[in-house]
């Protein structure tokens, strides 16, 4: 975890501001509750403060710090042109405030199974994605009305079941640059692919886990609804801040400005191509060339073997 090995000397940010999560409404959330004391994990014992009831209490003067490191981190993915924040949250509690969250800043989610390989075997899951582009696209241009209606009905269980598992990831054309994740042991399959492939996951860690696990870790309650709707619009506020942003941050000279098609490619400009197609000038040597052959004798002058014969002598 970054910084959360060392909470003596983590450094806090101030970057995000859109909607600042005080201490009051996390206690007001249940952030601090932790699972049963039999059940802890030694690594986050520099964020407990103590048992209560034979349920540990998470100190929430070491959350504050993570907490805002990893928004900050949410923002600055968003911030980069097409930065992309997968939420994931299978679980009942954690369902509906994901969902609703990662649509309102437009980003992918996974709120029901998670598929084994959605990201270390994206180009297959893509292609179950495609299908179920083409399933709704049947639905809605009439081809569905062209069919016996057992066929209409095998194809809407079909659909269904792509939409209950892919929907939100459907509009997903690459890896994501970050995961956001509530409980990490219940969405280990999806913290493990994240790690194989590199990609850094910010994740609410409670006293049962291993911080170290994630690179973002935010210790806290992962099973209250209300705290996982805290994080969820704050990780949602922090993406909108960061979208915001963004075009303030790519502003410049003009020329370092590279427009993208659809498909991500360059797109070539009026003047870049008719450059490229005019031909190149012939005889367009060096600048002193021209000079070196004025200054070369006439052919069939009084230079080495020419024919013009001998000088004529003088006149007396």
């Amino acid at each position: 975890m970054r910084g959360g090995s060392n909470p003596a000397g983590h450094k806090a940010h101030s970057e995000f501001t859109m909607s600042q999560v005080t201490m009051r409404q996390m206690l007001e959330a249940g952030v601090h509750f932790g699972h049963q004391t039999r059940y802890w994990n030694p690594k986050m014992g520099p964020y407990i403060f103590g048992a209560r009831g034979k349920i540990h209490i998470i100190n929430l003067e070491k959350t504050m710090p993570l907490f805002g490191d990893a928004m900050n981190f949410l923002s600055g993915v968003a911030q980069k042109r097409g930065g992309t924040v997968m939420f994931v949250g299978t679980k009942r509690s954690a369902r509906e405030a994901l969902k609703t969250e990662a649509q309102r800043c437009g980003m992918p989610y996974v709120a029901q199974r998670w598929l084994g390989g959605t990201l270390t075997n994206f180009r297959t899951i893509k292609q179950s994605v495609a299908r179920l582009k083409e399933l709704e696209a049947m639905e809605t241009d009439g081809r569905f009305e062209k069919l016996v209606k057992h066929e209409v009905l095998r194809l809407r269980r079909e659909r269904d079941k792509l939409q209950k598992s892919l929907g939100g990831i459907k509009n997903m054309a690459r890896l994501p640059d970050a995961l956001f994740v509530i409980d990490i042991g219940y969405e280990n399959i999806a913290v493990l692919e994240a790690k194989k492939l590199g990609i850094p996951v910010v994740a609410v860690v409670d006293t049962n886990y291993d911080p170290a696990l994630v690179d973002y870790a935010i210790p806290g309650n992962d099973d209250a609804i209300r705290a996982v709707q805290l994080y969820a619009r704050a990780a949602a506020d922090a993406i909108l801040e960061g979208k915001a942003a963004a075009p303030a941050a790519a502003q410049g000279d003009e020329n370092d400005f590279v427009e993208l098609d659809a498909a991500g490619n360059p797109v070539v400009k009026e003047d870049d191509a008719a450059r490229r197609k005019a031909p190149p000038r012939r005889n367009a040597g060096k600048p002193g060339d021209r000079d070196r052959r004025d200054a070369r004798p006439p052919r069939g002058g009084r230079g080495r073997g020419s024919d013009a014969g001998p000088t004529p002598a003088p006149a007396e």
